[in-house]
C-alpha cells in the first residue's frame, strides 16, 4: 500500500487515479497517524518551494516523515515539487530548509535562448545514467511530461538518476536508498509513467 501525503499542495487525485488504473493499492495520508502508520510514501507536489514546506510544517507532517525515512528507512518517493523538497534548498525560497535527504540543490532555469521559455513545459526525453529501481537501462527512449522552472544541482554525482536537456543537460530523476525524486509527472506521462510507478511499487511494497 502506497500512502500518498495530502498536504493540499499538488495533483493528489491525478497520482491517486493513476495508481488505481495500474493496479497499485493507494491511500491518502491526511493526518500525522496516517503517516506513521505508512509503510510507503508518495510525496506529490506542485507550486512554491516555501509554501509547501511551511504547510508541511504546519500540520506536523515534517518530522514524521523524517522518523519514516531516516529511522524505519520507509521507501519514499517525491514527484515534482515532491523531488525537490526532498532536497537541502531551493532557490524560490530563500532560508527555506527541505528535507535534506538528497545532497542536492534547486536553481531556476535561466535559458540564454531566449526561444525556451520557463517553466520548461511539455514532452521530454530522460536518459538513464545509474543503476536504479524505478527507470530501465534498456536503451529504449523514455519520454515524460514536465512542468517546472527549477531544477536540481546534485553535489553528490551517485544520486544522479536520470537526466533531461533543456537549455543543457539537468538531473530530472536523483536517488539513494530509500529516497527517490523524479522531476517530471509520471502521472502524466502515459505508459512510461505507468511503467515508472508499477517498477516503484514493485521495489517499494
Amino acid at each position: 500500500m502506497i500512502s500518498i501525503v495530502n498536504y493540499g499542495i499538488g495533483n493528489i487525485g491525478s497520482v491517486s487515479n493513476m495508481l488505481a488504473h495500474i493496479g497499485v493499492k493507494s491511500s491518502l495520508a491526511s493526518s500525522i497517524d496516517e503517516i506513521e502508520q505508512a509503510d510507503v510514501l508518495l510525496l506529490p507536489g506542485v507550486g512554491n518551494f516555501g509554501l509547501a514546506m511551511q504547510t508541511l510544517n504546519k500540520l506536523g507532517f515534517v518530522d514524521p516523515i523524517r522518523r519514516k525515512v531516516l529511522e524505519e528507512r520507509k521507501p519514499i518517493l517525491g514527484i515534482c515539487l515532491g523531488m525537490q523538497l526532498l532536497s537541502r534548498a531551493s532557490e524560490e525560497a530563500e532560508g527555506v530548509p527541505g528535507f535534506g535527504f538528497i545532497d542536492a540543490d534547486f536553481v531556476k532555469f535561466r535559458p540564454a535562448n531566449a526561444a525556451l521559455k520557463v517553466p520548461h513545459m511539455g514532452w521530454n526525453t530522460v536518459s538513464v545514467r545509474s543503476p536504479n529501481p524505478l527507470l530501465p537501462q534498456d536503451g529504449d527512449e523514455q519520454r515524460f511530461y514536465f512542468v517546472h522552472s527549477y531544477y536540481a544541482r546534485c553535489n553528490n554525482p551517485s544520486e544522479v538518476v536520470a537526466t533531461s536537456v533543456y537549455d543543457g543537460e539537468f538531473v530530472c530523476a536523483y536517488g539513494r536508498d530509500n529516497v527517490w525524486g523524479v522531476q517530471f509527472h509520471p502521472e502524466k506521462s502515459h505508459k512510461f509513467g505507468m511503467k515508472l510507478l508499477r517498477n516503484f511499487a514493485a521495489y517499494a511494497c
